[in-house]
């Protein structure tokens, strides 16, 4: 069966939107998503910030122009949510969700059963601001919860995982690959949900 690739990060709600659509298209194509993580650096081209309980910034390293697209963002992205029956509350802090990304290698060796519950688990409650992607604990918690062994995941976590989320990272940079959501049909690249129909023809193309 024919095989496409998706690179994803949970913090991204773009990411989030085009999960459910990019499965939708592979059961309509008949091919198989290898979903791997692409892990974004967001300061380094929308600055950084980091929100108080009260929802004021309490620390900033975002200009004027950054602060507009992220605004905008964050407000297209729950227009589109609502229309998914989706929820995205914006963050407080710029996550890394690297280890949440470690988590979903890990949950892959479990087969691709308990690896959709764990990644469907990790974006729906990342985004309600129910789920903490940086907590190794937590991230075990949700592990098990969705049928993944946790013996192992520690040490994972500490070593080889982080080795393996650098090789994935580097291997698609290698591919062109600068930004979630990416989908790669053989070598052609392409960014972003909006081309989900040019996907599709071309699957469908053969």
């Amino acid at each position: 069966m024919r095989r496409i690739t998706a690179y994803s990060d949970y913090k991204s709600p773009y990411a989030y939107l085009a999960k459910a659509p990019i499965n939708a298209l592979a059961g309509e194509c008949g091919v198989i998503v290898d979903w791997l993580p692409y892990t974004l650096d967001i300061p380094a081209y929308l600055g950084s910030a980091r929100l108080g309980p009260d929802g004021k910034v309490v620390e900033e390293e975002r200009n004027a122009h950054q602060w507009r697209r992220v605004r905008y963002s964050y407000m297209d992205c729950r227009r589109q949510a609502r229309k998914a029956g989706l929820v995205i509350r914006g963050t407080q802090k710029i996550w890394n969700s690297a280890p949440a990304h470690i988590g979903m290698l890990w949950a892959q060796r479990a087969g691709a059963a308990v690896f959709h519950r764990y990644h469907d688990q990790v974006f729906e409650r990342f985004w309600k601001r129910e789920l903490d992607i940086e907590d190794r604990a937590v991230l075990e918690a949700v592990l098990d919860d969705c049928g993944v062994p946790v013996a192992g995941f520690a040490d994972y976590l500490a070593g080889e995982g982080r080795a393996e989320l650098a090789r994935v990272q580097e291997e698609a940079e290698a591919k062109g690959v600068f930004g979630v959501p990416s989908i790669l049909v053989d070598d052609e690249l392409f960014w972003g949900r909006e081309h989900l129909d040019d996907i599709r023809a071309l699957l469908l193309a053969g």
